[in-house]
């Protein structure tokens, strides 16, 4: 007997959650690389519960662990980015995100640890190695699924893009200074995309 047709039916499904803030009213977004790290995957910005928008990722920058990703609206509420070069050791901060994925809109609240920081840092879907420098360093509560959302200061200003914490620390996090990502959004929006030169070299150990 012949076997009859069967359709199949493909569902999406939610694999994973970051945070990330809009920075101009026409739906420009900021994030970290390694929350929207997975090439395959549809994205979609949640405003609130009942306002959800697709959203498109126009660059992705590893070595900084910066993503800008653009959703087709108008009219939208932004935060506004300050000058990070300006930042004090010692100064009040919020660290703003939704923590574990399932805590939306959490508050958290601390100094600025440190300047200039280096890490190595592990994550994204293949919990790949990143050497990051430059960092700001704070003692706000950041936690998975904070990565992307903004460090502000108390002029409610965004200065920073959380993005690590040392695991079985207590209260070291760490964020990327928000004028690496301005550079990001300026190419971006000349040209769509990153346009960054880099040297590449290969070496022969010689004996």
């Amino acid at each position: 007997p012949k076997s009859g047709n069967k359709k199949a039916k493909f569902e999406k499904t939610q694999i994973g959650g970051g945070s990330g803030f809009i920075v101009s009213e026409d739906g420009y977004v900021m994030t970290s690389n390694h929350v929207v790290a997975d090439t395959t995957a549809d994205y979609t910005v949640i405003v609130e519960p009942t306002k959800k928008y697709p959203a498109k990722v126009l660059s992705r920058n590893p070595i900084n662990d910066i993503a800008i990703l653009k959703v087709d609206m108008k009219g939208l509420p932004f935060v506004e980015m300050d000058d990070s070069n300006n930042i004090e050791i010692g100064e009040e901060v919020l660290a703003i995100g939704n923590p574990l994925g399932e805590f939306t809109d959490t508050l958290s609240a601390g100094i600025v640890s440190g300047l200039s920081r280096y890490i190595t840092a592990f994550g994204g879907i293949d919990n790949q190695m990143q050497n990051l420098r430059g960092l700001i360093q704070t003692d706000a509560a950041i936690n998975p699924g904070n990565s992307g959302g903004p460090l502000v200061n108390m002029e409610g200003k965004v200065i920073g893009i959380n993005t690590a914490m040392i695991m079985g620390a207590q209260n070291i996090g760490f964020a990327i200074p928000i004028n690496y990502a301005k550079k990001d959004l300026e190419e971006v929006k000349k040209f769509g995309k990153i346009k960054m030169p880099f040297l590449g070299i290969k070496y022969v150990v010689l004996s």
